[in-house]
């Protein structure tokens, strides 16, 4: 089955009435985990970013604190596995500030975790391969915003 193009799809959404469009938004959150989350986050984390950074940075202590540390192995399976899960709940906000927010504070946990990651030459790649990522990104928001994250990131650095 070939799927439609989004234009497609978007002319006849517009020919469903209201209870059509509650029953297929209805459907579709019942498929896949990431529909229900992308649902979730737009019905009531929408209006208050600031919350919804909060517990996705609750969310990222609780994961860093689960991090098995016997091994670099298990620690870099896991701190991708959390990376992973920024970028998932940042493609759901799309809002630049909340992306180079939550990968700032990602930024941080990594460089105060212990044992240290710039044992392993790996980890600190992924390191600072994150911190590129984050300048690129800083570059995109306003002015003043811009200062002030480039006062953190140097801090990284």
């Amino acid at each position: 089955m070939k799927a439609a193009s989004l234009k497609e799809v978007k002319s006849e959404l517009s020919h469903k009435t209201h209870n059509e469009l509650m029953e297929l938004c209805l459907r579709l959150s019942r498929f896949k985990k990431e529909n229900k989350e992308l649902l979730s986050y737009l019905l009531f984390e929408n209006s208050n970013e600031e919350a919804y950074i909060e517990s996705i940075k609750s969310a990222m202590d609780l994961e860093f604190e689960a991090i098995n540390t016997d091994s670099y192995f298990y620690m870099r399976k896991t701190i991708r596995k959390i990376l992973r899960l920024i970028k998932k709940y940042i493609r759901y906000s799309q809002n630049k500030e909340t992306e180079v927010e939550l990968l700032l504070y990602f930024a941080n946990k990594l460089k105060e975790f212990n044992p240290s990651i710039f044992e392993s030459k790996a980890l600190e790649n992924l390191y600072f391969r994150n911190i590129d990522f984050i300048k690129k990104k800083v570059c995109l928001l306003h002015e003043d915003l811009q200062y002030d994250y480039r006062l953190e990131i140097e801090e990284l650095e």
